[in-house]
Parts: structure tokens; sequence; C-alpha cells
């Protein structure tokens, strides 16, 4: 690819990246906080796991030294 074609590719890029819609951090950030809130109950990270034969994070086996 020649620098010129290179140098079209990048334009295209940032032009693309400027055309994105941004948002304010602090919006974000309070949409974040309430769906965590909201989904607070089903998340298994926060709440646990019901038995720990619903773990799939859980080791099969321990380690075993010879």
């Amino acid at each position: 690819m020649s620098n010129l074609a290179a140098q079209r590719k990048l334009v295209e890029q940032l032009r693309n990246e400027a055309a994105i819609e941004r948002k304010k951090v602090s919006q974000v950030c309070k949409e974040l906080i309430s769906f965590c809130e909201a989904h607070q109950t089903s998340d298994v990270l926060v709440s646990g796991f019901t038995s720990q034969k619903e773990n799939p994070f859980k080791e099969k086996s321990g380690c075993i030294v010879v």
C-alpha cells in the first residue's frame, strides 16, 4: 500500500471516529449504577450460587503433589 493510500485510510478512520456520538462520563456512570442495581438480584457475582453444583467456575479436581 502506498503512503498516500495509507494516509487516506487513516483520515477516513479519523473521520469515522469523530462522527461517533459521545456521552458525558457522569451520565454513563449514572446509567451503569442504575443497571447494576436493577440486576443485582440475578447477578451470581453479588449473590453467589445457590448450590456448588451450579458453579461452572469450581475446580473439577484438586491439585496433587507427587
